[in-house]
This record gives structure tokens, sequence and C-alpha cells, in this order.
């Protein structure tokens, strides 16, 4: 279906209308295949120079290296000594460094690591241009899109306005039931999909890294909690300075690390926790 609507493959039956201005950037799920032996510099300009055009604006290779996490010192790095995530972070920034108005990703989120993940969300957020994204992460879909397609099955293809979970509340079925609802779905058309996206933005939600976090962050606690317990009951032993002061000021100073570590925890959790309970309002 992607390829036919961006004019790779030919349609069986019927046809399907390319605007004349078009301009697509495409990122599939397998990933292109890199020449190992050019450096990352290399691959985002194409060899030419050391800029990089991003939404019709030049921007030095080391500054749009950054914003993909990228060190300066790795310009000249072969791709070939790249790890799998640095691969996948710089297929990300090949495609958004392509001159463009439709960005087609397939499956973007494979094999992205929590960070990365927010740079994806971001860079998205901001995109100028149409997005037409595949994935099977609900998450990621309901904090971006402003419309899902979704298959019905003979042929039948519907958009519904807002994120994926939009779509259920509309749809009154899940995807992954074996027997969805037969009755006709309502069908909400470009226009009214238009209105509703402008009239209702894509509520904020949690990111990547904060979900994570906020689930996370409860067991690091209790750790900390348990290492601060042993580091305090060794200390409670009267005869431990004068048995062997070194290892004394060693616990002294680990427990004070500890003790401001878990502060910080206890923090970070909680503002993370009035931040999930006011999205959720």
């Amino acid at each position: 279906m992607i390829n036919m609507l961006t004019g790779v493959l030919p349609p069986d039956i019927g046809s399907v209308r390319l605007g004349s201005t078009l301009a697509v950037a495409t990122l599939d799920q397998h990933r292109d295949s890199l020449d190992p032996n050019i450096t990352v510099a290399e691959a985002l300009t194409g060899g030419h120079g050391d800029t990089v055009s991003v939404n019709g604006s030049a921007k030095h290779v080391v500054s749009y290296m950054r914003d993909f996490l990228f060190g300066a010192e790795q310009a000249r790095t072969p791709l070939g000594k790249l790890s799998g995530g640095e691969r996948s972070r710089l297929m990300l920034a090949r495609a958004f460094a392509k001159p463009s108005n439709l960005l087609v990703l397939d499956e973007p989120t494979n094999d992205l690591d929590m960070e990365t993940l927010d740079v994806l969300e971001d860079i998205l957020a901001e995109y100028p241009g149409t997005v037409l994204l595949v994935s099977h992460d609900r998450d990621f879909l309901d904090r971006l899109v402003s419309g899902v397609i979704v298959p019905e099955g003979n042929g039948r293809w519907i958009e519904y306005a807002g994120g994926y979970s939009d779509m259920l509340a509309q749809r009154g079925a899940d995807l992954t039931r074996e027997n969805p609802k037969q009755q006709e779905a309502p069908k909400v058309n470009r226009e009214t999909a238009s209105v509703a996206a402008g009239s209702h933005p894509t509520k904020r939600r949690l990111k990547f890294k904060e979900k994570h976090a906020l689930e996370t962050l409860p067991q690091t606690i209790a750790k900390l909690r348990t290492e601060i317990d042993e580091l305090q009951g060794k200390l409670a032993d009267p005869q431990f300075y004068a048995r062997d002061r070194a290892a004394f000021e060693k616990v002294t100073a680990t427990l004070g690390g500890l003790q401001m570590e878990i502060v910080a925890a206890e923090e970070q959790w909680l503002e993370l926790e009035i931040l999930r309970e006011t999205l959720a309002n």
C-alpha cells in the first residue's frame, strides 16, 4: 500500500494521482545498505562539502550530527565501525536530510534506544511536511499522529481522526481481535479528519524516556534504600571506626553519595508522577 501511495508500484486497478511538487523521503524497516568505508560526514553530505540541507536551510554537518547524538569526533568515523544503534541513528539522519515534503517511515522505532526515540519524536513533531508512518508501537502513534488509516478487511481502508487510542474509541474494536464488529465502521473523510485534527491538537503525552524512568525509578529507589540500610548497619558498629578508620571513612563517603542519589531519584519520580497525573486530566 505504501509503495502504491508513493508511486513506487502501480495499482492493479484504479489509479494514484501524485502532486507535481511531491518530494518523498523514505526510511524502510530493512535500512538501506551503506558503504562501510565511507565516513559519517560523507554519508550525510553525499561526499560533497560540509553542510546538510535541512528543511531548506543549510546546516553544518557536525551540528546536524549532534542533533542525532553523534559526537564531532565521529565525523570521520567509517560506517563499518558504527554500532547497530548508531547505524540506525545515521539512517534517520539521512532520511531527514533529504529534501522532502512527504516523509515515509516504516517501523522507525525498531532497534532504537530510549534517548534516540526522544530525538525522533522531537524531530517528527517539528517536521513541516506530511509524515506517513507505519508502526506497531501504539504509544508512539498516540504521541505523534493526527490520523490513523486502518484496514477493515476486504480491501477497505478507513481513516480515523486522532491517534491509535482515538481510533479504537471511534471504531469500537481492537485490530487484534479475531472477530471485530462487522457493522459499517464510522468513516471519517479527509476533510473531517483535518477539522478534527485542527480543533483538537494532539495532546502532550509522556516521552519514552519519561515513561521508562517513571516505571524503573521505584526499583532504583528500593535498591538504593537497601544499600543505604546495609551501610548504616556497618556504621552502627561502635568499634568500626577504631578497628578500621580508612574503611569507616570510605563507607561514610559512599553513604553520603547514595543519600544524594536517592533524594534526586525521589524528586525525579515525584516530578514525573505529577506530570503524568497532569497529562491524564
